[in-house]
């Protein structure tokens, strides 16, 4: 008799799990939730101070973003990014993205961003573009 309460618990439980994703695992998260601009935003900085190249590089579009709650958020982000026409130390510039497509050269990157907001700390775990 008790195999027959607990195979439609079994059930509920697993339906549950697989449409909401695995507790501790990432999740889809929009790119308008709480906490996401700033991880892009620190991430696209840390990614532009690593780059080799005159010109600074932003956001073309997002992708997909994932957030995995663990002692803060972990964010993992996935954007095309693209060359704007300014040059890196230039200062208080709204820099767009150039316009010309061969100079633009756009470009994948996932970056991953740990933030705990409430002892002030983010960090860039890894990118790979």
């Amino acid at each position: 008799m008790m195999w027959k309460i607990v195979v439609p618990v079994f059930v509920a439980v697993f339906a549950v799990t697989a449409t909401a994703g695995l507790v501790g695992g990432f999740s889809d998260v929009n790119v308008s939730d709480g906490g996401v601009s700033d991880a892009l935003n620190f991430a696209v900085v840390q990614h532009n101070r690593g780059l080799n190249d005159d010109y600074l590089s932003q956001v073309e579009e997002v992708i997909k973003v994932q957030r995995q709650v663990v002692a803060g958020s972990k964010y993992l982000i996935t954007v095309r990014m693209a060359k704007t026409s300014c040059r890196k130390g230039t200062a208080n510039e709204m820099c767009t993205i150039n316009q010309d497509p061969q100079l633009a050269g756009p470009y994948l990157c996932t970056f991953t961003v740990w933030s705990r907001p409430w002892i002030n700390d983010i960090q860039l775990l890894n990118q790979s573009c």
